[in-house]
């Protein structure tokens, strides 16, 4: 970045008139003359006093989208939603910066920059300036390790702190509780004496484990931005401050008054360092998940190389090695097998508790845990292109996500710490002013309390805990929220839309139903069957030749195999001549149907697609072929009924068998027969009267519906496209993966509006009463100890709750699928 400007990377440019309209362009903007355009470089170069979401919106409209990056960041010392703001703020002012996301309960921030115009260090030193150390955001296991670290570091400075305070504890407050102990302590030492205890006491407190607070609150107060540290910093120096005029120069205060509240610095130090230790303690957990997720990875693989199978690190195989792996063992990157035969858990990727087989053909997934026989495979995604990998991104970006929520409660914490100092001021000029005697010591008591009390902690931590907490336990339930919004977008929906093919259909046809005429056998008719159809390529004849190999049935090969496009296909087998195809085949070659007629139009009903079959030029069967519902579908569309959701579906399949399937399901409204940019029209039809759509495909041909939908939901089992356009991926095929979604969401919003309740409902109440408001009522005076308790609690209480997600339950267990439950 030159002094005054900044320069980025451009796209779309390919000759001087580009470069033209893009200077005009960027001319509009910067009109001091600096802004320039390198076509041979595809850069712009503008003043840094030029936004750069200005820049972005600007470009983006012309035509020449300028290319941005993603900086992640760890961020050191926040400890409340005000230093949320700040850290935004300043990462915000940096030239060149598009926007940026702070999360408090990681601790991260997501920086999205002019690519070429900022670098790591630029963000660093704009946080480091302010009191907020920054560098690039590591693994999620080692922010879990930095959590735990941080926490053993609360715990040592708590330890000390605590037992520095009990003696100052002790000493004050038995003596106000117990007059002869008081009594015994002035009698022994002197009271002089036992504040002179109490002052060295409290005073190694605040300088040893307390004096982060002021290290980072005063300068932040005297910044203009005063913070939760700040808050505890001029609570704990005013009643310090106060107690050593009371001990060394009594004299300096009205008669009366001079009185020390060493024991209420102290243990408001405690207090908060005890709730910042379980703090600490409670974040690291709210990273588990991916923390999980990331051991998941096995370390090393058996790899073949040059006929010699080796033990390599996971990082050195490389695609198309073959890899070995025996009984018991952790498969270490995608792959397709290629040899060996063995049962696979991938419960941990898909949340499918029941194993898979794996044979010759069959793709594995890196992470999964090998059964009791021996594979070999051939990798085809290493590193970070694994799904595993993938996983993990989208955990991590959903985690990080600001839902629009958290807009509305940053707004308020912005001015939260400020109100709350003039709060405490109008406190003590109210109690000066109206309070009893004595009123100097009471207005130091009721102004510190409410500076003690306030916890914009709580309030920051409310809604990125919940995110965290709840996208992890969809994590590992199969549920990835691409797109960390969807969890709030997701309680709105109030139509569930899904396509048929591939999401509550198994997506290949399969042979339903074989009736047979009179005299017939079944083996053999099948068996005839099968010989012609396994020479044609068409998916239904696929569903007959597969049909036949699972009742072990042995083809005898065809001759004179002929296709007969769009009725059917012909062949002679064991020297009979076999006839398979539609009525209308049958129809031509003077083939009687007689009952098979009737059968085969109750097949057409039930949306089975009905094949005639004739030997000889005699009716001996008709074959109902579908493509079958997925055992799971109708428990979910149940339990989408059950959360007072409308069901549609939408399909390029004919009027008939949709219907049908609808009808099976229990599905409320149906599209069919409609292109992929129909979908986009039918799910705008949904949306009359402003309901919120949720689309659930699978296909390149969904894609559309995935992105226009204000909720798109992937099959994870299906194409890469549909994925990419998706807000929601369900990792299995299931559909019950769309209820866990609905559940997880729900909870998750429930669970943020339970913390922002007790955040926000807390400060309210606490605040006064801290104040002084039920002083004339009943002359209660809150305590400052007991203010900083309170206080702590509050954070504690927000984590707590969020955690609680990390319980929450599958809607339709696999077991219940299997058993055909409900």
């Amino acid at each position: 970045m030159a002094d005054g400007n900044y320069t980025f990377e451009l796209d779309g440019m390919s000759c001087a008139s580009c470069v033209g309209r893009v200077e005009r362009v960027l001319a509009g903007l910067d009109s001091d003359g600096t802004a320039a355009v390198n076509l041979a470089r595809e850069t712009g170069t503008v003043s840094d006093t030029i936004a750069a979401s200005a820049v972005v919106e600007a470009l983006a409209t012309a035509g020449y989208p300028a290319r941005t990056s993603v900086i992640n960041l760890s961020i050191e010392a926040m400890t409340c939603a005000s230093c949320v703001r700040r850290v935004e703020t300043a990462l915000g002012a940096v030239p060149g910066v598009v926007s940026a996301t702070v999360n408090l309960a990681s601790e991260t921030a997501e920086v999205t920059v002019l690519s070429g115009a900022v670098q790591l260090a630029d963000l660093a030193a704009a946080t480091s300036a302010i009191g907020y150390p920054a560098k690039r955001r590591g693994a999620a296991v080692e922010t879990v390790d930095r959590k735990a670290a941080e926490a053993l570091a609360l715990r040592g400075q708590l330890i000390l702190a605590a037992a520095l305070a009990l003696p100052v504890f002790v000493v004050e407050m038995g003596g106000h509780l117990f007059p002869a102990f008081h009594m015994w302590i002035v009698m022994t030492i002197s009271q002089q004496a036992s504040w002179i205890a109490q002052f060295v006491l409290t005073t190694l407190v605040l300088i040893g484990p307390g004096r982060n607070f002021y290290l980072r609150g005063f300068p932040a107060l005297f910044k203009g931005a005063p913070d939760m540290n700040s808050l505890v910093a001029l609570g704990t120096s005013a009643a310090y401050a106060f107690s050593v005029v009371a001990t060394f120069a009594p004299g300096l205060l009205p008669a009366g008054t001079a009185t020390i509240y060493y024991e209420a610095a102290a243990v408001i130090v405690v207090l908060i360092l005890l709730g910042r230790y379980l703090e600490a303690r409670a974040k690291g957990r709210t990273g588990q998940a991916i923390a999980k997720l990331v051991g998941l990875q096995a370390k090393t693989a058996r790899v073949e190389r040059d006929g010699v199978v080796i033990e390599l690190p996971i990082d050195a195989i490389l695609a198309g090695d073959i890899l070995h792996v025996r009984p018991g063992e952790r498969i270490a990157v995608d792959g397709d097998v290629t040899g060996g035969s063995s049962w696979v858990d991938e419960s941990m990727i898909t949340g499918e508790p029941v194993p898979v087989a794996k044979a010759a053909g069959a793709a594995v997934v890196g992470g999964t845990v090998n059964g009791t026989g021996a594979l070999t495979f051939r990798a085809t995604r290493v590193g970070s292109d694994t799904m595993l990998a993938q996983i993990i991104r989208m955990v991590e970006a959903a985690q990080g996500a600001r839902l629009p929520v958290q807009d509305l409660v940053n707004r308020i914490t912005a001015w939260f710490v400020p109100a709350v100092l003039v709060a405490a001021l109008l406190t003590v000029i109210a109690w000066m002013v109206f309070g009893p005697s004595p009123t100097l010591g009471n207005a130091l008591v009721a102004g510190v309390a409410v500076l003690i009390i306030a916890c914009p902690c709580a309030m920051g931590l409310a809604v990125p805990t919940s995110i965290m907490v709840g996208t992890g336990r969809a994590a590992e339930m199969g549920v990835l929220f691409r797109k960390g919004s969807a969890l709030q977008t997701l309680t709105d929906a109030k139509v569930v839309a899904l396509d048929k093919t591939g999401t509550l259909t198994a997506g290949r046809p399969e042979l339903t139903d074989l009736h047979l005429a009179a005299g017939q056998d079944e083996t053999h008719v099948l068996k005839l069957a099968a010989s012609v159809e396994a020479l044609s390529e068409h998916p239904i004849a696929s569903a007959i030749v597969r049909a036949a190999k699972a009742k072990g049935i042995t083809m005898p090969e065809a001759q004179d195999f002929t296709s007969i496009t769009g009725l059917g296909a012909s062949a002679i087998v064991e020297g009979q001549r076999v006839l398979i195809g539609a009525d209308r085949l049958m129809t031509r070659d003077g083939v009687e149907l007689g009952a098979l007629a009737v059968l085969g139009a109750a097949l057409g009903v039930k949306g089975r697609s009905p094949l005639y079959m004739a030997v000889d030029g005699v009716a001996v069967a008709v074959i109902g072929v579908a493509d079958p519902i997925k055992p799971g579908s109708p428990e979910a569309i149940a339990a989408l009924h059950a959360l007072g959701l409308k069901v549609a579906m939408i399909t390029g399949d004919n009027r008939g068998t949709a219907a049908a399937i609808a009808s099976a399901l229990g599905i409320d409204h149906v599209v069919a027969e409609v292109l992929p940019e129909g979908k986009v029209a039918a799910l705008n039809s949904l949306r009359e009267g402003g309901a919120k759509v949720a689309f659930v495909g699978d296909g390149i041909n969904d894609a559309p519906a995935l992105a226009s939908a204000d909720v798109g939901i992937a099959i994870g089992t299906g194409t890469d496209v549909a994925v990419e356009s998706a807000d929601v991926v369900l990792m299995s095929g299931d559909l019950r993966g769309v209820v866990n979604a609905f559940r997880i969401s729900q909870r998750s919003m429930a669970n943020i509006r339970q913390n922002l309740f007790w955040a926000f409902g807390y400060n309210v109440v606490l605040i006064p009463v801290a104040a002084g408001v039920l002083y004339p009522l009943n002359g209660t005076l809150l305590s400052p100890m007991l203010a900083a308790g309170a206080m702590a609690l509050s954070s504690v209480f927000v984590l707590s709750n969020a955690l609680r997600l990390r319980w929450v339950q599958p809607a339709i267990k696999q077991s219940d699928v299997k058993e055909g439950k409900s």
